[in-house]
Parts: structure tokens; C-alpha cells; sequence
């Protein structure tokens, strides 16, 4: 669920669920981007991209899983994407790149290996001594699209609220809070089959992205949707998600960080 400015969402929570209820969604909004091919005539942001080459500081190993390379599939560039986020970057990680198991390999031997793209990882890099790495065989190689990140405010959808996250009346509005604010003329919330960075994913498949430990919700990182340009696609109309504990995000530690795939 994604608004172009902060006022009109909180305008929107307000009238829909009440001062109060519409206050404490709003307060739960973060900033992220839709991430826009930049052939659509933006200008892409910074080394921000989809597919392509690694960017890796020289001498990092390419990431493996019992001797299978990872694919690579984006590239978010933070010191570009920084001013949107402001603090809710804590740390300034570089360059992330987002890995996950997709080997050109036979499906008969995907199933018998047990392979997982949700078997992912995310590897930072510092810009000033990254370089462009290919992949080794037999990780797939998609071609590389720059993408303009285009900053929006976003607030979680439903399946990732928790009952006490909003103070509300179940019998008035009807559904959790997301669920009564979409479809309605003037909001378009479902961002389904776009790519994503920060903010909140999009959940539009009845099942949660960002899991909860005590430290809240999981941050997330990156959603993928299916790409018939690039070549790349998981189930029918599923998405690739990216996400990490709040507390290892805060701390920039983003060997913690996960990968899940939701399809309906």
C-alpha cells in the first residue's frame, strides 16, 4: 500500500478509520520506492539495478550454497537512496547486492538438489572499490536494467498487522485497517506484479512477509515480481521478498538478511 505523500495518507487513515485508529496506522508508514526501469525514460538512480553483474569489492567470493552459485538479481545503491529514507537508514551499507539459488540447471536436478530461491542472501559493498563480477556457471545471468527509485510513503497490508498493532472496531470497519482502505476510487493499493525497495512489501497472497521478533517487525529490503523482460519469475504471479530483522538492520548486519517468495 503505497501513497505519493505523506499528507494525503494520513488524510486517507483518518477519514477512513477515525482520528484515532488513522493516527496509529499512519504512524506505522515508511518510506520506500517503486524501482522503474529507467529505459521508461527516468534516470536511474545511482547504480541502482536489476540483473547484470555482481558489484563486489575485489577478492569476495561468489556466494554458494553446498557448491551451487546464487544468482544475482538486484542492486540497490543506498547512498543514492538515502536522502528519501533519512534515519530510517541507520547505516550506510553501500552497495546491496541481493542473491538468491537459481541455477540454469534442468528442473529434474532442481528438484533432486532440493533447491530453494528462498535459499538468499544480500552482500554489501563498498562503491568506491566495487566491480563489476560476473557470475559463474551454473548461476543464471540476467541482462542488466538500470531502475529510477521513485520515493513513496507505505503502510503495511494486511497480513502484515498484528491484532494489536491498531486500536479499532472490528465491526465497523470491517477486516484489518488495509483491508478496508483498498479499493477504493481514489487509492489504488495493490502494487502487485512491481519491484519494490524498503518501505513494506506487498502481501496481496494472504500470508505475511515481514516476520516479528522483539524487536517488531522485519525490515523489508526488496520485492521482485516476475519480469518477463528479464526472464525471471517464481509460481503463479509470485514475488521474491528480501527482508531483515529490525535489530540486525539497525546494527548493518545484513548476514542476517532473508529471502522468501509468496505466490498465489
Amino acid at each position: 500500500m503505497e501513497f505519493d505523500d505523506a499528507a494525503t495518507l494520513h488524510r486517507v487513515c483518518t477519514d477512513r478509520l477515525g482520528e484515532k485508529s488513522g493516527r496509529q496506522f499512519a504512524a506505522m508508514a515508511r518510506r520506500g520506492f517503486r524501482l522503474v526501469p529507467s529505459t521508461d525514460g527516468a534516470q536511474a538512480t545511482g547504480r541502482c539495478r536489476l540483473g547484470g553483474p555482481a558489484l563486489l569489492e575485489p577478492g569476495t567470493p561468489w556466494p554458494e550454497l553446498g557448491g551451487c552459485p546464487l544468482s544475482l538479481h538486484a542492486v540497490l545503491d543506498t547512498d543514492a537512496l538515502a536522502p528519501w529514507l533519512g534515519d530510517e537508514l541507520p547505516t550506510r551499507p553501500g552497495l546491496l547486492n541481493f542473491f538468491s539459488l537459481d541455477p540454469d540447471v534442468p528442473f529434474e536436478e532442481y528438484q533432486r538438489l532440493g533447491l530453494s530461491p528462498e535459499d538468499g542472501l544480500v552482500l554489501t559493498a563498498d562503491p568506491a572499490r566495487a566491480v563489476g563480477t560476473a557470475a559463474p556457471a551454473p548461476a543464471r545471468s540476467y541482462p542488466a536494467v538500470p531502475v529510477h527509485a521513485a520515493g513513496v510513503t507505505m503502510l503495511p497490508d494486511s497480513w502484515d498487522l498484528a491484532d494489536d498493532d491498531i486500536n479499532f472496531d472490528p465491526d465497523e470497519h470491517w477486516g484489518a485497517p488495509s483491508l478496508f482502505l483498498l479499493g477504493w476510487e481514489d487509492f489504488d493499493g495493490n502494487t502487485a506484479g512491481g519491484h519494490r525497495a524498503f518501505g513494506w512489501p506487498d502481501t496481496s497472497y494472504a500470508s505475511e512477509v515481514t516476520s516479528r521478533d522483539a524487536d517488531g517487525p522485519a525490515v523489508h529490503l526488496l520485492q521482485l515480481a516476475g519480469d518477463t523482460q528479464l526472464g525471471w519469475g517464481w509460481g503463479d504471479a509470485g514475488s521474491l521478498y528480501f527482508t531483515i530483522p529490525a535489530k540486525a538492520f539497525a546494527a548493518g548486519d545484513f548476514s542476517r538478511a532473508e529471502a522468501t517468495v509468496r505466490c498465489c
